[in-house]
């Protein structure tokens, strides 16, 4: 496929705020980015020529924001919508090997719909793990580093170079990724085994740190995971905001190239440039 046929669902319900920065990342590719509205695909309240069916569609991409006002929990609302309407085709968009990618919010949908951690299948039927107030029980709006700890099954960080350190902002409340005490052992174990953690929070040297490095006290200060096919990834932090290197804080000191968060939507393309 080449990247100028791939089709990109940027979902979006009330309370979303980041779809046009995803969507221009993909459109600056030269993909075909459309943002949807979650009722276009569940075909409620819309006519027939808005109605649009995410099996059309290459890539899924759940943004960032405060969908539905954060009730409840962050993300709860939406990912009860979609597990309501759409979870059969979810489900068989991830088998396909179709990619979805949740940023921020997306990231915390993703987790209450069970796409991720997801170990033991495509969808859990519940959360596996839930992401929760940040340890300094307020909203945390800063630069973030992340340790790039991937060993290749993660198909959006195919080209970022291993061990690379990248700066990609974060903003959020509910970032601190837990789990269930009983189980916590034993899945950071399995999650590793499985290659699916794919980003940490570290400080300027690669290291783990704790606040503000790590600006939440997630689990082993991680910052997005993969499922077990590589082809759904959560993670807090924002690439999308940082597309550009001139939107990076210390561009003056260092104006040349793309900003970090680039290679992430760069993968994926190249991955389902390959595969579909």
């Amino acid at each position: 496929m080449k990247i100028s046929d791939a089709r990109v669902c940027v979902l979006r319900i009330e309370g979303t705020n980041c779809e046009e920065e995803s969507f221009q990342c993909f459109r600056r590719l030269g993909a075909k980015p459309e943002k949807v509205h979650l009722k276009q695909l569940t075909g409620t309240d819309v006519t027939s020529d808005e109605k649009r069916s995410l099996p059309d569609y290459h890539i899924l991409v759940i943004p960032g924001g405060f969908s539905a006002g954060d009730y409840v929990r962050a993300g709860a609302i939406l990912a009860a919508r979609l597990k309501s309407r759409l979870s059969q085709d979810l489900a068989e968009f991830v088998r396909e090997g179709k990619p979805v990618l949740g940023i921020c919010n997306g990231f915390q949908v993703l987790v209450e719909t069970g796409l991720l951690p997801a170990t033991s299948g495509v969808m859990a039927a519940v959360p596996e793990a839930v992401l929760g107030t940040n340890d300094s029980a307020r909203f945390e709006c800063r630069p973030t580093l992340l340790k790039k700890v991937n060993r290749g099954l993660c198909v959006f960080t195919s080209i970022i170079s291993d061990d690379r350190i990248s700066l990609i902002p974060s903003a959020h409340a509910e970032g601190k990724l837990m789990f269930p005490l009983d189980r916590e052992k034993g899945m950071l174990r399995e999650l590793d085994d499985n290659d699916q953690i794919v980003f940490k929070y570290v400080d300027p040297r690669g290291r783990l740190a704790g606040y503000p490095w790590c600006p939440n006290g997630s689990t082993g200060n991680i910052a997005g995971l993969c499922n077990r096919d590589g082809n759904v990834f959560g993670l807090m932090p924002h690439p999308e905001r940082v597309f550009f290197r001139f939107t990076h804080p210390d561009w003056p000191r260092s104006p040349d190239g793309a900003g970090d968060g680039r290679p992430v939507f760069e993968s994926v393309l190249r991955y389902i440039s390959k595969k579909l």
